[in-house]
């Protein structure tokens, strides 16, 4: 009993830090679900993977187009939305990470893109439970889920896809939208494919950048302040704990290598929701009931983050 006792302070410690620090003022980015592709999944990857591109996590069953074959990319889909709720004249922008069709198109998401301080792929597959259920419907399901409740509250709201192009969009393409839509805040939905026994959720900021076309210093502070808000609201809707592999048990983490934010004008973060490859996430991100507290949980994040 003592043993379980002490496993336990940690987490409930964190837990207390966050929801204090999100509720603390002044602090300074159902729908119908998607078919799973009939590819089974790769084995389990051993780290945690790059939320901006993760390495593929199914092998198609036929070769990609190539990239002068490649269909014309549709345009993000139509903001919607703008309201008399109190959200009204704030615009959201909803990045559901990867693309249900990216595996069918590994020649076009394998090519590099620039990101400031690097080149990177355009896109990844993502990754998926050990059953199949991928990254790319998790995510698609869940940011509709937050559109949906964005919009009630009067937000103009767009994704940067809606599973309505064939892939993509590449990372870059993924920041210009939400600096083109001049948002106030901007999220992108993940989750993550790391080793089994690591759980729970986390969110990613934006390190400060400044180098070739990126230049993240502006966003810093906001993003930290939108990232810890949506951490702490993210634990009181959902009941998922911080990270135990990533973050030292606060549930946010900082990076510089991941173009989604590098480039980035507007306040943006990333999230793992959990890890699909742990079989007591798996269950969590599977139920269509925990994915709406999901969006639950993200929506007032971004609600605390918009009101101040």
């Amino acid at each position: 009993m003592l043993v379980t006792f002490a496993a336990l302070v940690p987490t409930a410690l964190a837990a207390w830090l966050l929801w204090s620090v999100v509720n603390s003022p002044g602090e300074s980015e159902p729908p119908k679900t998607l078919p799973a592709p009939s590819q089974s999944s790769a084995s389990a990857a051993g780290t945690p993977s790059d939320s901006d591109a993760k390495p593929p996590s199914a092998s198609p069953s036929k070769s990609s187009a190539s990239p002068s074959e490649k269909p014309t990319p549709k345009a993000p889909s139509k903001a919607a939305g703008g309201g008399t709720g109190p959200l009204a004249g704030k615009v959201v922008v909803i990045d559901p990470g990867h693309n249900p069709g990216n595996f069918q198109h590994t020649a076009d998401i394998n090519r590099t893109v620039n990101v400031g301080n690097a080149s990177k792929e355009c896109d990844t597959t993502g990754t998926s439970t050990n059953a199949g259920y991928t990254e790319a419907q998790f995510t698609l399901d869940v940011s509709r889920r937050l559109r949906t409740i964005l919009q009630q509250q009067g937000a103009t709201v767009r994704l940067t896809q809606n599973g309505d192009r064939a892939w993509g969009p590449c990372v870059d393409e993924r920041a210009r939208i939400g600096n083109t839509a001049k948002a106030d805040a901007a999220i992108s939905v993940h989750a993550d494919g790391s080793a089994v026994g690591n759980r729970g959720f986390h969110v990613i900021l934006p390190a400060s950048v400044h180098a070739g076309t990126a230049d993240t210093r502006p966003i810093v502070a906001s993003s930290r302040d939108l990232g810890e808000r949506i951490a702490g609201k993210f634990i009181q809707v959902t009941g998922q704990p911080p990270s135990n592999y990533i973050g030292g048990g606060t549930g946010l983490d900082t990076r510089s290598d991941l173009g989604g934010l590098n480039l980035s004008r507007v306040p943006k973060v990333f999230i793992e929701c959990g890890n699909m490859r742990d079989a007591q996430d798996a269950g969590r991100l599977t139920s269509g009931a925990w994915r709406q507290k999901a969006a639950q949980g993200l929506s007032e994040g971004i609600v605390s983050f918009l009101r101040g």
